[in-house]
């Protein structure tokens, strides 16, 4: 399947013949983001507030409670802040977008480094999990 040439790209973001279903592809992937960004922060309180819930637990149960460890605070902290900057990635890259085609150019064909920035950020949040799980089992 032969993908489309830059000119017919072009014609889609002429001002006066503008295709509303670009706007409407840009806008779902917008509230895509923001749906992401909301689960992350969601994820990162649960996480966050996952030591007091064992800790909770732990007391109706009569156990000696194991040594604080506030790694999850931190985890879920960083979850939350990521969630915040996804946000507002989301809100400058839909903004930039509409306002690129109103003036009547062609935006730019380049990779999302809004996915890419999650997508390595989590990564690299789960593998330092990953790695304090290892050393503390």
């Amino acid at each position: 399947m032969k993908f489309l040439s830059r000119e017919k790209i072009t014609a889609f973001f002429h001002p006066e013949k503008a295709d509303p279903r670009v706007f409407w592809a840009k806008e779902r992937t917008f509230l895509s983001w923001i749906r992401t960004g909301l689960a992350l922060m969601g994820f990162g309180f649960v996480v966050a507030r996952f030591n007091l819930f064992l800790r909770v637990i732990q007391a109706r149960a009569d156990t000696p409670s194991p040594a604080h460890s506030g790694w999850s605070m931190w985890f879920g902290t960083l979850l939350v802040l990521m969630g915040v900057l996804v946000q507002m990635m989301a809100v400058f890259d839909y903004t930039r977008f509409v306002s690129t085609v109103k003036r009547g150019e062609t935006p730019d064909l380049k990779p999302s480094l809004l996915g890419i920035g999650v997508a390595s950020g989590l990564g690299l949040i789960g593998l330092v999990m990953a790695v304090y799980l290892v050393i503390n089992h």
